[in-house]
């Protein structure tokens, strides 16, 4: 019964965002806003119509559903632009995940300790499983002919490969916050640290270099026409994060590894099926989750951490990231416009659901954790689905004016 609910909201989801089509990036809401807000309506503290437990008791299922997401979601990411424009962008892309990241990590470990109170340990938990910038939320504003139009190419390439790119290496931050709460020792955190860094940079390369081959090798015999191409990459992106599952490694940054040498080693037409997959990702295939998340929301547990952790949500977004790149605005090359929009928009999603409900499986569940972590994951998608469309029209006011094809 519970699923036959939840596959019949996802399936009239869809309908509706398929009859708004490209209207969507034009109205201040996006597939994940819509997927929340009916799993609030159809879960047990509205309708009861799906019955799940709390985040909060339970986190085996949205673990799983956020895993596979964010695999599919880095592929596409991977697979966005030609090799040659990926390296034109190493540098931005390395500081913002050797030196921004870490800073965002403590910026909002310091917000938790200060605003909730909570032990060091909590905070730096809390810290490191929201650093990351998402893909899944990211993408909603750097894809679609509007972000084209308006957006410079180089802006959303860096955000693009740095929401790609740190949803994996925010492990070794998140091993670290679980060795300081004593569910390891900091020897056992570097080890584990460089066996799934190094194993995923390894199986992902070698996994996506073949699947490119093979790609080559169908083209040739005309066996891989664009749709079987575009699941094909699915596939691929899946069974990567199968065989890092099972040899203990980081999955989601073997699949990006295995997308960037997927479209290095492929034939090119992996990119043409890159716009339908993130079309997919974007407007469908966030639908189940965060219908889940919805119904799943610990209501209760935000009732008892009080108006402090509306406080937090509130100081996340705004000092999180923004301040950073700010100050980092001279080595990233970006302009005051450029560095606000790219500051603003690296929106708290499903990496951090993935990281919370990893680092409840790792070392027993924090219940200020989970909560405070996931109010800041739903004021993140509300707040990044309401403002979108306003940050580009007021993008482009500051910049003068649209971006002409040739910068796209």
């Amino acid at each position: 019964m519970g699923l036959d609910i939840l596959l019949a909201t996802v399936g009239l989801l869809g309908v509706v965002v398929a009859a708004l089509s490209a209207k969507m990036r034009r109205l201040p809401i996006s597939e994940p806003l819509l997927g929340l807000v009916a799993g609030v309506v159809i879960g047990p503290q509205v309708s009861g119509l799906l019955h799940v437990p709390a985040l909060t008791d339970e986190q085996s299922l949205l673990h799983e559903t956020s895993r596979v997401l964010l695999a599919i979601s880095v592929m596409a990411v991977a697979l966005r632009y030609p090799a040659a424009e990926v390296r034109r962008t190493w540098r931005p892309v390395t500081v913002l995940l050797l030196v921004a990241m870490p800073l965002m990590a403590v910026v909002t470990a310091a917000l938790g300790w200060f605003l909730l109170s909570i032990p060091f340990v909590a905070a730096a938990l809390l810290g490191a499983a929201l650093c990351p910038t998402d893909p899944v939320l990211a993408s909603s504003v750097v894809t679609g002919e509007d972000a084209e139009r308006d957006l410079p190419a180089r802006d959303r390439k860096v955000l693009s490969l740095e929401s790609g790119a740190n949803d994996g290496l925010a492990l070794p931050l998140v091993l670290v916050a679980i060795a300081i709460a004593g569910g390891m020792s900091a020897g056992a955190a570097v080890r584990e640290s460089l066996w799934q860094i190094l194993g995923a940079v390894v199986v992902g390369a070698a996994m996506g270099w073949a699947g490119g081959q093979a790609l080559k090798w169908g083209d040739r015999f005309g066996a891989t026409a664009a749709a079987p191409a575009l699941f094909f990459t699915v596939v691929l992106a899946l069974g990567i994060l199968g065989l890092a599952g099972l040899l203990h490694l980081d999955g989601i940054l073997a699949v990006f590894v295995g997308g960037l040498l997927f479209n290095l080693a492929g034939t090119g037409d992996e990119r043409a099926a890159e716009v339908p997959i993130d079309e997919a990702i974007n407007r469908f295939a966030v639908l189940p989750l965060f219908v889940l998340l919805g119904a799943a929301l610990p209501w209760h547990s935000w009732a008892d951490l009080g108006w402090s952790a509306v406080a937090l949500a509130v100081c996340v977004l705004l000092l999180r990231r923004l301040p950073i790149l700010l100050l980092l605005r001279r080595p990233l090359r970006l302009s005051v416009p450029d560095a606000l929009y790219l500051g603003w928009f690296g929106p708290v999603g499903v990496s951090a659901l993935f990281y919370l409900t990893m680092e409840a499986d790792r070392i027993g569940v924090d219940e200020t954790v989970l909560a405070a972590g996931s109010l800041v994951l739903v004021v993140s998608t509300m707040t990044f689905g309401l403002s979108g469309v306003a940050g580009r029209l007021l993008y482009v006011r500051a910049t003068g004016a649209a971006h002409s094809p040739a910068d796209r």
